[in-house]
């Protein structure tokens, strides 16, 4: 059985969408932005596409080498 998602297939709120950003910036990752959002993480794709928002993680080493 799926999970219910409470705000599946509702218009984001500004408030939704400015949280949304910050979460992004923290590199945090996107099934846990759809958890804390109450949104589906294809939902949460969608509207970082349309908001031109960055999912790529900030701040790491593309060649994984620990210092």
């Amino acid at each position: 059985m799926a999970k219910y998602i409470r705000n599946a297939g509702k218009h984001w709120t500004s408030g939704e969408v400015k949280a949304m950003k910050q979460l992004a910036r923290q590199n945090t990752p996107t099934p846990v932005i759809g958890l804390k959002l109450g949104r589906p993480i294809l939902g949460v794709y969608a509207k970082v596409s349309e908001e031109k928002i960055s999912l790529k993680p900030t701040n790491q080493s593309p060649y994984n080498r620990s210092k």
